[in-house]
């Protein structure tokens, strides 16, 4: 007694329902990951301006340090420990890292300089500073 004989398998084809609930999750990924990457530059930091001002690359990490002296990375404040192990972090993971630190105008010096300092005790040496290009109009300072 063989009952399998009159059962016929049914081949599967090519489901559609998983390979769009991939793409709208990669969809809304991207989207709520260009939102961050928006406020990122609006959280209100005056930058001075410089002659030479160069475009920011993705790979980047983006350090805000406003004019209270509070640390902003990815929208978020950090205490000071926090950015020192995640710029170790960062250093293990990714040597030649770059940094750019984005810091208010009005701010105290000895923030800018304590960044500074993690990023070398993270072994981090590619560091640069965000500034704006100069005013069409702008007279360049007298000493």
């Amino acid at each position: 007694m063989n009952f399998r004989k009159n059962i016929q398998q049914q081949e599967t084809g090519f489901q559609m329902a998983p390979m769009v609930d991939v793409v709208f999750l990669l969809l809304l990924f991207f989207m709520v990951a260009s939102v961050y990457a928006q406020w990122e530059t609006k959280i209100g930091i005056e930058v001075p301006t410089a002659g030479d001002a160069d475009a920011r690359t993705p790979q980047e990490i983006l350090i805000n340090i406003d004019k209270e002296g509070q640390l902003w990375v990815n929208g978020f404040i950090l205490s000071r420990f926090m950015l020192e192990s995640n710029l170790k972090k960062m250093s293990r993971i990714r040597s030649g890292q770059p940094i750019i630190i984005r810091a208010d105008k009005k701010t105290d010096y000895e923030h800018v300089i304590s960044v500074l300092d993690m990023c070398r005790q993270a072994d981090i040496w590619n560091v640069s500073f965000a500034t704006l290009p100069p005013k069409k109009n702008a007279v360049a300072p007298t000493p």
